[in-house]
C-alpha cells in the first residue's frame, strides 16, 4: 500500500469579494485517479480545489480555494507521502492586492498588478526525498515534446502527463507519458483509462500495488 497525496481542480484567486480569476478545469481527472487508487488499496489524500465533484468513500478530502491554501496543504502532507500526483490546474497568477467588498464600475479601463502564485509541483521536486515518486502535468497548447520533457527535468518529476487545454471538461483526449527514459505512452485515452494506466506505471516504478 502506497500513500498517495493528488491535487485536482482549479483554484481561485480572488479580484475581491465577488470577483476571481480561475479556468476552467473541473477536477474530474484527479477525482477519479483518488478513487481508482482507493480501490487498489493505497491511503488517498486528495488535495480539491472549487469543485461539485464528491470524493470516493474512504479518500480523505481537504478543500481549498486559492494557490496559496493548495501549496499550505501540499507542504503540511508531502514529507508522509510515498507518491505525490500533481494534476490540479493552479493558476499561475493573483491579484497583487484584493480590494475589499466589491469593485465599483467606474468609467475607463481597470488594470490589474498581478504577482506569481507559488509553484508546488517545482517546490515537491526541490523537497524531494529518496521514498518520494513525483508525477506532473504540462498542459500545453503547443504539442512540441520539448516543452514536457523540460519540464519534467527542471520539476525532478519521475513521470509527466503532457496534454492539451483542448481536454479540458471532455472524457479523455490525445496524451502523452513521458519519464526520464522517453515517451512510456502516446495516443487517445479515457481518464478512467489514463488514471489506471498512471497507477500501473507507478507500481511498477516503486515496486507495489
Amino acid at each position: 500500500m502506497a500513500r498517495i497525496l493528488i491535487t485536482a481542480g482549479p483554484t481561485r484567486e480572488a479580484i475581491d469579494d465577488v470577483r476571481f480569476l480561475s479556468n476552467r478545469a473541473t477536477g474530474s481527472f484527479g477525482v477519479m485517479l483518488a478513487a481508482i487508487a482507493k480501490q487498489r488499496g493505497h491511503q488517498v489524500t486528495l488535495v480539491l480545489g472549487p469543485s461539485s465533484l464528491q470524493a470516493a468513500a474512504g479518500v480523505e478530502v481537504l478543500r481549498v480555494e486559492s494557490a496559496q491554501e493548495m501549496f499550505e496543504a501540499v507542504q503540511a502532507n508531502f514529507a508522509n507521502c510515498d507518491v505525490f500526483v500533481s494534476s490540479a490546474a493552479v493558476a499561475d497568477y493573483r491579484p497583487k492586492q484584493r480590494i475589499d467588498g466589491k469593485l465599483k464600475k467606474q468609467e475607463g479601463e481597470l488594470v490589474l498588478e498581478l504577482e506569481r502564485t507559488p509553484d508546488i509541483l517545482a517546490w515537491a521536486g526541490a523537497h524531494k526525498e529518496p521514498h518520494h515518486f513525483l508525477v506532473g502535468f504540462a498542459l500545453e497548447s503547443d504539442p512540441d515534446p520539448a516543452l514536457a520533457e523540460s519540464k519534467l527535468v527542471r520539476k525532478k518529476c519521475d513521470l509527466l502527463v503532457h496534454n492539451s487545454p483542448k481536454n479540458f471538461g471532455v472524457g479523455g483526449g490525445l496524451v502523452r507519458i513521458i519519464d526520464v527514459a522517453g515517451e512510456v505512452f502516446a495516443g487517445e485515452i479515457d481518464k478512467a483509462a489514463l488514471a489506471s494506466r498512471l497507477l500501473d506505471e507507478v507500481a511498477a516504478r516503486c515496486g507495489q500495488r
